[in-house]
Protein backbone atom coordinates (compact mmCIF):
# COMPACT_ATOMS: atom_id res chain seq x y z
CA UNK A 1 0.00 0.00 0.00
CA UNK A 2 1.40 3.40 -0.99
CA UNK A 3 1.81 5.80 1.90
CA UNK A 4 0.26 9.25 1.72
CA UNK A 5 1.93 12.46 2.90
CA UNK A 6 -0.24 12.30 6.04
CA UNK A 7 1.14 8.82 6.84
CA UNK A 8 4.67 10.23 7.14
CA UNK A 9 3.75 13.58 8.77
CA UNK A 10 5.37 14.27 12.10
CA UNK A 11 4.23 17.11 14.39
CA UNK A 12 7.88 18.03 14.89
CA UNK A 13 8.14 18.87 11.19
CA UNK A 14 5.60 21.70 11.52
CA UNK A 15 8.06 23.74 13.59
CA UNK A 16 11.02 23.12 11.27
CA UNK A 17 12.36 26.15 9.41
CA UNK A 18 11.00 26.40 5.87
CA UNK A 19 13.05 27.34 2.78
CA UNK A 20 11.35 30.76 2.84
CA UNK A 21 12.19 31.36 6.50
CA UNK A 22 15.76 30.25 5.94
CA UNK A 23 16.21 32.60 2.97
CA UNK A 24 14.51 35.45 4.82
CA UNK A 25 16.96 35.14 7.70
CA UNK A 26 20.19 34.22 5.92
CA UNK A 27 19.75 36.42 2.84
CA UNK A 28 17.35 39.29 3.52
CA UNK A 29 18.30 39.93 7.14
CA UNK A 30 21.90 38.75 7.42
CA UNK A 31 23.10 39.82 3.97
CA UNK A 32 20.94 42.52 2.35
CA UNK A 33 20.21 44.62 5.46
CA UNK A 34 23.81 44.26 6.62
CA UNK A 35 25.36 45.58 3.42
CA UNK A 36 27.33 48.83 3.91
CA UNK A 37 26.33 50.62 0.71
CA UNK A 38 23.12 52.17 2.04
CA UNK A 39 22.09 53.44 5.46
CA UNK A 40 19.50 51.64 7.53
CA UNK A 41 17.17 54.65 7.43
CA UNK A 42 17.16 54.60 3.61
CA UNK A 43 16.59 50.84 3.59
CA UNK A 44 13.62 51.39 5.86
CA UNK A 45 12.03 53.86 3.42
CA UNK A 46 12.37 51.38 0.57
CA UNK A 47 11.08 48.48 2.66
CA UNK A 48 8.14 50.37 4.14
CA UNK A 49 7.14 51.47 0.64
CA UNK A 50 7.36 47.91 -0.68
CA UNK A 51 5.30 46.26 2.06
CA UNK A 52 2.79 49.13 2.12
CA UNK A 53 2.23 48.96 -1.62
CA UNK A 54 1.87 45.17 -1.45
CA UNK A 55 -0.87 45.31 1.23
CA UNK A 56 1.27 42.85 3.18
CA UNK A 57 -0.47 42.91 6.58
CA UNK A 58 2.08 41.28 8.88
CA UNK A 59 5.16 42.72 7.14
CA UNK A 60 3.61 46.20 7.35
CA UNK A 61 3.04 45.82 11.08
CA UNK A 62 6.51 44.33 11.65
CA UNK A 63 8.38 46.93 9.59
CA UNK A 64 6.48 49.87 11.12
CA UNK A 65 7.15 48.60 14.64
CA UNK A 66 10.84 47.99 13.89
CA UNK A 67 11.32 51.42 12.32
CA UNK A 68 9.71 53.24 15.25
CA UNK A 69 11.30 51.20 18.02
CA UNK A 70 14.77 51.51 16.47
CA UNK A 71 14.54 55.30 16.38
CA UNK A 72 15.61 55.25 12.74
CA UNK A 73 12.38 57.08 11.87
CA UNK A 74 10.43 59.32 14.25
CA UNK A 75 6.66 59.23 14.55
CA UNK A 76 6.39 62.66 12.88
CA UNK A 77 8.56 61.48 9.98
CA UNK A 78 6.55 58.28 9.69
CA UNK A 79 3.28 60.20 9.43
CA UNK A 80 4.81 62.53 6.84
CA UNK A 81 5.89 59.42 4.95
CA UNK A 82 2.24 58.34 4.77
CA UNK A 83 1.31 61.52 2.89
CA UNK A 84 4.12 61.12 0.37
CA UNK A 85 3.32 57.40 0.03
CA UNK A 86 -0.33 58.27 -0.67
CA UNK A 87 0.63 60.43 -3.65
CA UNK A 88 2.47 57.59 -5.39
CA UNK A 89 0.64 54.48 -4.14
CA UNK A 90 -2.91 55.63 -3.51
CA UNK A 91 -5.01 56.87 -0.61
CA UNK A 92 -6.61 53.52 0.40
CA UNK A 93 -3.21 51.88 0.93
CA UNK A 94 -2.00 54.97 2.80
CA UNK A 95 -5.10 54.93 5.00
CA UNK A 96 -4.34 51.39 6.13
CA UNK A 97 -0.67 52.22 6.62
CA UNK A 98 -1.47 55.24 8.81
CA UNK A 99 -3.78 53.14 10.95
CA UNK A 100 -1.00 50.61 11.56
CA UNK A 101 1.45 53.39 12.41
CA UNK A 102 -0.87 55.09 14.88
CA UNK A 103 -1.70 51.84 16.65
CA UNK A 104 1.98 50.87 16.86
CA UNK A 105 2.94 54.30 18.18
CA UNK A 106 0.21 54.21 20.83
CA UNK A 107 1.73 51.01 22.25
CA UNK A 108 5.34 52.18 22.00
CA UNK A 109 4.72 55.62 23.50
CA UNK A 110 2.62 54.29 26.37
CA UNK A 111 5.32 51.77 27.20
CA UNK A 112 7.65 54.76 27.55
CA UNK A 113 5.21 56.59 29.83
CA UNK A 114 3.57 58.77 27.19
CA UNK A 115 -0.04 59.15 26.17
CA UNK A 116 0.21 57.45 22.78
CA UNK A 117 -1.08 60.58 21.03
CA UNK A 118 0.38 62.12 17.89
CA UNK A 119 0.96 65.83 17.36
CA UNK A 120 -1.77 67.64 15.45
CA UNK A 121 -0.42 69.57 12.40
CA UNK A 122 -0.80 73.34 12.29
CA UNK A 123 -2.73 74.92 9.42
CA UNK A 124 0.32 76.95 8.42
CA UNK A 125 1.98 73.68 7.40
CA UNK A 126 -0.40 73.64 4.41
CA UNK A 127 1.77 76.24 2.70
CA UNK A 128 0.81 78.96 0.24
CA UNK A 129 -2.93 79.62 -0.02
CA UNK A 130 -2.75 82.03 -2.96
CA UNK A 131 -3.51 79.83 -5.94
CA UNK A 132 -1.50 81.71 -8.57
CA UNK A 133 1.52 81.70 -6.27
CA UNK A 134 0.93 78.03 -5.47
CA UNK A 135 0.92 76.99 -9.13
CA UNK A 136 4.02 79.12 -9.80
CA UNK A 137 5.78 77.53 -6.84
CA UNK A 138 4.69 74.05 -7.92
CA UNK A 139 6.02 74.69 -11.42
CA UNK A 140 9.42 75.69 -10.03
CA UNK A 141 9.50 72.67 -7.71
CA UNK A 142 8.55 70.32 -10.55
CA UNK A 143 11.49 71.60 -12.61
CA UNK A 144 13.86 71.43 -9.64
CA UNK A 145 12.88 67.87 -8.73
CA UNK A 146 12.45 66.35 -12.18
CA UNK A 147 15.11 68.38 -14.02
CA UNK A 148 12.78 68.87 -17.00
CA UNK A 149 10.30 71.54 -18.03
CA UNK A 150 6.97 71.46 -16.22
CA UNK A 151 3.80 70.58 -18.12
CA UNK A 152 1.21 73.22 -18.86
CA UNK A 153 -1.66 73.23 -16.31
CA UNK A 154 -4.14 72.28 -19.02
CA UNK A 155 -6.03 69.45 -17.24
CA UNK A 156 -7.33 68.94 -13.69
CA UNK A 157 -4.70 66.22 -13.17
CA UNK A 158 -1.82 68.58 -13.96
CA UNK A 159 -3.34 71.80 -12.62
CA UNK A 160 -4.93 70.67 -9.35
CA UNK A 161 -2.94 67.48 -8.85
CA UNK A 162 0.63 67.74 -10.08
CA UNK A 163 1.43 71.47 -9.92
CA UNK A 164 -0.88 72.49 -7.07
CA UNK A 165 -0.71 69.54 -4.70
CA UNK A 166 2.16 67.17 -5.48
CA UNK A 167 4.83 69.76 -6.28
CA UNK A 168 3.12 72.89 -5.01
CA UNK A 169 2.76 71.33 -1.58
CA UNK A 170 3.87 67.77 -0.81
CA UNK A 171 7.44 67.88 -2.16
CA UNK A 172 7.95 71.21 -0.38
CA UNK A 173 6.78 70.10 3.06
CA UNK A 174 9.55 70.27 5.68
CA UNK A 175 8.74 66.98 7.44
CA UNK A 176 11.12 64.95 5.24
CA UNK A 177 14.21 65.88 3.28
CA UNK A 178 14.22 65.78 -0.50
CA UNK A 179 16.65 62.86 -0.25
CA UNK A 180 14.14 60.93 1.90
CA UNK A 181 11.41 61.69 -0.61
CA UNK A 182 13.61 60.45 -3.46
CA UNK A 183 13.97 57.00 -1.89
CA UNK A 184 10.24 56.74 -1.19
CA UNK A 185 9.35 57.89 -4.70
CA UNK A 186 11.80 55.67 -6.56
CA UNK A 187 10.61 52.63 -4.63
CA UNK A 188 6.98 53.64 -5.22
CA UNK A 189 7.19 53.99 -8.98
CA UNK A 190 9.12 50.71 -9.16
CA UNK A 191 6.57 48.69 -7.19
CA UNK A 192 3.70 50.28 -9.14
CA UNK A 193 5.23 49.28 -12.50
CA UNK A 194 4.84 52.90 -13.63
CA UNK A 195 7.17 52.94 -16.62
CA UNK A 196 7.38 56.67 -17.42
CA UNK A 197 7.65 57.81 -13.77
CA UNK A 198 10.12 54.99 -13.14
CA UNK A 199 12.50 56.35 -15.75
CA UNK A 200 11.95 60.01 -14.90
CA UNK A 201 12.31 59.70 -11.13
CA UNK A 202 15.23 57.27 -11.30
CA UNK A 203 17.02 59.54 -13.75
CA UNK A 204 16.40 62.75 -11.79
CA UNK A 205 17.42 61.12 -8.49
CA UNK A 206 20.74 60.11 -10.03
CA UNK A 207 21.32 63.28 -12.06
CA UNK A 208 20.64 65.52 -9.05
CA UNK A 209 23.08 63.56 -6.90
CA UNK A 210 20.43 63.05 -4.22
CA UNK A 211 20.99 59.31 -4.69
CA UNK A 212 24.39 58.10 -5.88
CA UNK A 213 24.75 55.29 -8.39
CA UNK A 214 26.11 52.91 -5.76
CA UNK A 215 23.18 53.77 -3.47
CA UNK A 216 20.73 53.19 -6.31
CA UNK A 217 22.27 49.75 -6.85
CA UNK A 218 21.53 48.99 -3.19
CA UNK A 219 17.97 50.29 -3.57
CA UNK A 220 17.51 47.78 -6.40
CA UNK A 221 18.68 44.94 -4.17
CA UNK A 222 16.53 46.06 -1.22
CA UNK A 223 13.54 46.29 -3.53
CA UNK A 224 14.25 42.80 -4.85
CA UNK A 225 14.06 41.43 -1.32
CA UNK A 226 10.67 43.02 -0.57
CA UNK A 227 8.94 43.40 -3.95
CA UNK A 228 10.55 40.66 -6.01
CA UNK A 229 13.28 40.37 -8.60
CA UNK A 230 11.02 41.14 -11.57
CA UNK A 231 10.22 44.65 -10.29
CA UNK A 232 13.84 45.10 -9.23
CA UNK A 233 14.97 44.17 -12.75
CA UNK A 234 12.85 47.00 -14.19
CA UNK A 235 14.36 49.45 -11.70
CA UNK A 236 17.85 48.17 -12.46
CA UNK A 237 17.33 48.64 -16.19
CA UNK A 238 16.00 52.19 -15.70
CA UNK A 239 18.94 53.00 -13.44
CA UNK A 240 21.51 51.67 -15.88
CA UNK A 241 19.94 53.52 -18.81
CA UNK A 242 19.83 56.76 -16.84
CA UNK A 243 23.42 56.42 -15.63
CA UNK A 244 24.68 55.71 -19.14
CA UNK A 245 22.99 58.87 -20.36
CA UNK A 246 24.28 60.99 -17.46
CA UNK A 247 27.87 59.83 -17.83
CA UNK A 248 28.05 59.78 -21.63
Amino acid sequence: MTSSPMDTYSPAESSAITPFEQAQQSWAQDQVWARPGLGRRERRWVTLTCVGAADAQKPIADQVDDALRSGDITIDEMLEFVLHFAVYNGWPKASHLEGVIRRAWAVIDREAGGTGAVRKPENDSLGINDWDSRIASGTEEFIDVNLIEAPEPSTPYIHAGILNFVFGHVWQRPGLSRRDRRFITVASVAVCDALTPLHSHTGSALESGDITKSEMDEVVLQLAAYSGFAKAEALHSASEEAWARITS
